[in-house]
């Protein structure tokens, strides 16, 4: 029972002071990532899998390790410790922090503000989008990350506690930092893509399920059969064709990326993306948080009830 306590603690306190303006712990990681790449980088997998195993699995077994003190102490003070975990690892505020900008923007038909604004959360050619373009961007980046920075995070508190988080949330920044397909990280980076891709495959459908069961579900449910499959990654295919379907509204589609038109595949049906759609995917991450809380929460006190019985 604590620990389901614990997941709603850690949501509240993102809900309430948001990511920490200073000393945020995985800026500290990045930067330690960044110097196990300067010390190890070659074009190899082996070099990269070796660099993975060496960000990320100290801190997972040091998490997994204190998880294992505090609960032989007290099962109170784990679930303080979890709660820190959690609120250090979700990412649900500023997600809505970073995308209500955009569509206030477009609401005020303030196109260089929204362009300017959506910059900072898709790495597009904000300065070439339109505004349609401009809500596609941030309804998708919103649709993504809240499986990225939601969902996955509460999938894996719930299976494996802080330890769990701490894994996934480190997994999922050095994706962020060395999962691009270049020439320095084709190889380099294969492990953390990779890996990242094993991690998010269960959070990413329990996701698109949401999204369906809180939107139009018919919608979303054809989508993720016909389209998800053509977008290029396995994961945020399923969860961005679900989400645009139970918005009823069209995604994807050519976007500019370093000067260059790259053809996307289109995702959802229906209306335009504008103003209204960022809001509504926020609507259905947010829904949808509330609900695993619930869910979670009753599963645990069913649990409690049955131990104690």
């Amino acid at each position: 029972m604590p620990l389901a306590l614990a997941m709603l603690a850690g949501v509240l306190l993102d809900a309430l002071l948001g990511e920490p303006r200073r000393a945020h712990p995985l800026v500290a990681f990045g930067r330690l990532a960044r110097a196990i790449e300067s010390i190890l980088h070659r074009d190899s997998r082996v070099r990269g899998a070796m660099a993975w195993l060496l960000a990320v699995v100290p801190f997972s077994a040091a998490a997994w390790w204190l998880q294992r003190q505090l609960l032989a102490w007290s099962p109170w003070a784990d679930g303080v410790y979890a709660a820190a975990a959690l609120y250090f690892a979700i990412g649900l505020r500023s997600l809505r922090e970073h995308a209500t900008p955009v569509a206030a923007a477009l609401a005020a038909a303030d196109l260089p503000a929204a362009r300017a604004a959506v910059g900072r959360i898709v790495s597009r050619d904000t300065q070439a989008l339109d505004a349609e373009r401009v809500a596609a961007a941030a309804t998708e980046s919103v649709l993504e990350n809240g499986s990225d920075a939601v969902f996955a995070a509460l999938f894996w508190f719930a299976v494996l506690g802080p330890a769990g988080v701490v894994l996934y949330r480190l997994a999922n920044t050095l994706d962020a930092m060395w999962g691009y397909r270049t020439a320095r990280y084709r190889r380099f980076g294969w492990a953390a893509a990779r890996i990242d891709d094993v991690l998010n495959w269960i959070p990413a459908r329990l996701t698109a399920m949401t999204y369906a069961a809180l939107g139009h579900t018919g919608s979303a449910l054809r989508c993720w059969r016909t389209q998800a499959s053509a977008w290029d990654s396995p994961n945020a295919g399923p969860v961005m064709a679900a989400g645009a379907g139970a918005l009823r509204v069209r995604l994807g589609g050519d976007a500019p990326y370093h000067g260059v038109w790259e053809s996307r595949p289109l995702l959802g049906e229906g209306a335009a993306p504008d103003a209204d759609s960022i809001l509504r995917a926020l609507s259905l991450v947010v829904r949808g948080t509330a609900y695993w809380l619930c869910g979670f929460l009753l599963l645990a006190f069913g649990w409690w009830l049955h131990a104690d019985a």
